[in-house]
């Protein structure tokens, strides 16, 4: 069966989300509220869909099966923009949205339209003050150096592999990565708030109803096939709704505390699952039927499927060792509700996996062999690129070896690293590395072929001695050679301790002009949008860090003005 083929009836559907229910006149129908826009999913897309309507003089009502935020904001806080955008202004950088077009087409491939990302590269700058006028705050503090995520006190950086020479042949590096502005000490989790909550305050203020504790069942259109509104559960707002909040609360804490891969971790699950079943249960005792009614539009902005584990099991079964990232609610139900009535999905075996090496800068000058002892990569790329490269060809599994002197090193640069970037490298170096003196000693402890291993070392290190970049285009001065005794650590997306983080990018198909729903024979479904990882969009080929959230500004606007031009 194909995946575009679905419906509630069948057995893979693995969804909660209904039938659509099939009305013959909306003015007949008994609605309980209605609006211009109604919105499924209160995350960076949403609200930047909420947002955009209202500017454009619609009603907007949104739900969301929490007060809102989504994976936005419990993400890093990083939007991925340039072109010239004030930030980079103010800190110096020179950027243009042909060059950053440039940079980016070796990213997305064809995932989108070529005319679609000159769009994106466009509006880039626009954006970004867009959002500073909804009261996001960014930075021009500006770190120069390659890394997975800045050190306190910087809010501008290169989140992508504009710095990796390969890339830099077809465009000049200018940093794209803004990182919401926030005081004092952070934690990298949670930072995306100062991006979506001001965002939030802004919507609510121009006019935004929120169902909170609200979850969309299923779509109503009528029988010509147009989405007339939405069918949703909601929970009565009070005690009941407060003990429920506090329930869900406690338990995305306690599964959230490590990762699944963790000694101990199965026992935090446990306990944490023991809160869920108890909010569950409130839920089907208290939960109430209400129909809304959507008169220009209902958008689904529900997030990917990450956390379906059933459903990511069948649709990208490659990736489901890896540890999920986002939130529970990640459960595909924007997904399943555009399939119901008929809508495309596309690219839903995509999923980005992200095994950073840098900071430390140590284990990237070090060399990542496959099951056969070879080296595939350039150590040095966005671990997302690794991560893709790893587990879309080399079967999930990969070993990082480094020498003495750079394990001395990679202990230093990891003390000065963030909390999260210090603890995942100690775990590594600490309960992960084998150390051996030679490097036939490393191939046996996980079985690698010998001769392939060693001649992969002695390649590898006669790059260093010429100081000359590798056939991965890994600069020179980042290949350091390599001699005993060697360390070895496993970084397989199997790995105990060493969670390969996951996040799904396919999604519904859509007018990538104007943000509609995509049926089978590629015909629009009017009523019905799709934004953010519901649906296909700029980073579905592969990531780079703040394209989603970007994506979903982009893609959520998009609907807004889509709206009023249909307006007109």
């Amino acid at each position: 069966m194909l995946e575009t083929e679905i419906k509630p009836s069948d057995d893979l559907w693995l969804s909660s989300v209904e039938a659509p229910q099939i009305i013959n006149d909306p003015h007949l129908f008994q609605w309980d509220d209605h609006a211009d826009l109604v919105i499924a999913g209160i995350g960076g897309a949403g609200i930047s869909a909420a947002n955009e309507a209202l500017d454009q003089g619609f009603s907007v009502i949104g739900i969301d099966k929490t007060s809102g935020g989504g994976a936005t904001a419990k993400s890093g806080g990083v939007f991925y923009a340039g072109g010239g955008t004030p930030i980079q202004k103010a800190a110096g950088v020179e950027d243009s949205p042909e060059n950053m077009f440039n940079y980016l087409i070796q990213e997305t491939g064809d995932i989108v339209k070529q005319s679609t990302l000159k769009k994106f590269c466009d509006t880039s700058a626009e954006n970004t003050q867009w959002l500073m006028d909804n009261g996001v705050k960014f930075d021009s503090s500006y770190y120069k150096t390659k890394t997975s995520y800045p050190g306190a006190g910087y809010f501008l950086y290169h989140s992508d592999n504009s710095l990796v020479p390969s890339y830099m042949e077809q465009a000049t590096p200018a940093p794209r990565g803004h990182r919401g502005w926030e005081e004092g000490p952070f934690r990298p989790i949670g930072v995306g708030g100062t991006i979506f909550y001001p965002m939030k305050k802004s919507a609510l203020k121009k006019g935004l109803r929120l169902y909170k504790q609200t979850e969309a069942r299923s779509l109503i259109m009528t029988p010509d096939g147009r989405v007339v509104g939405l069918k949703v559960l909601m929970l009565p707002s009070g005690p009941i709704a407060d003990k429920h909040k506090k329930l869900i609360a406690r338990g995305d804490l306690y599964q959230m505390l490590l990762p699944p891969s963790y000694p101990g971790a199965g026992f935090l699950q446990f306990v944490g699952n023991l809160f869920i079943k108890r909010a569950e249960s409130i839920e089907r005792k208290h939960t109430q039927v209400r129909y809304i009614q959507a008169k220009k539009g209902v958008c689904l902005s529900t997030g990917g499927f990450i956390f379906n584990r059933e459903m990511v099991k069948e649709y990208a079964p490659k990736y489901f060792s890896g540890m999920p990232l986002g939130t529970s609610n990640d459960q595909g139900s924007g997904i399943r509700l555009g399939q119901s009535v008929g809508g495309k999905t596309d690219h839903m075996d995509r999923v980005t996996a992200w095994r950073f090496l840098n900071p430390p800068l140590a284990f990237a000058q070090g060399m990542v062999v496959n099951k056969k002892g070879v080296r595939f990569c350039n150590e040095m790329v966005y671990g997302a690129t690794l991560g893709d490269a790893m587990c879309e060809n080399q079967g999930g599994s990969a070993y990082l070896i480094i020498d003495a002197s750079l394990f001395a090193a990679a202990k230093k640069q990891a003390n000065a690293a963030l909390p999260f970037q210090r603890d995942m490298a100690k775990m590594l170096m600490y309960f992960n590395a084998s150390k051996k003196k030679s490097i036939e000693e490393i191939a046996k402890v996980y079985d690698l072929p010998v001769d392939a291993l060693h001649t992969s070392l002695e390649k590898y290190n006669n790059y260093a001695k010429h100081s000359s970049p590798c056939e991965f285009g890994k600069a020179a001065e980042d290949v350091q050679e390599l001699k005993g005794p060697f360390y070895i650590m496993d970084i397989s997306i199997t790995s105990k301790l060493a969670p390969l983080t996951t996040l799904t990018l396919g999604g519904l198909k859509v007018n990538e002009d104007t943000g509609e729903v995509l049926n089978l024979e590629g015909t629009e479904i009017k009523g019905l949008y799709a934004a953010g990882r519901t649906a296909v969009g700029i980073c579905s080929n592969i990531y780079v860090s703040g394209l989603s959230i970007a994506d979903c500004v982009f893609s959520g606007r998009r609907i807004g003005h889509n709206l009023a031009k249909e307006n007109k």
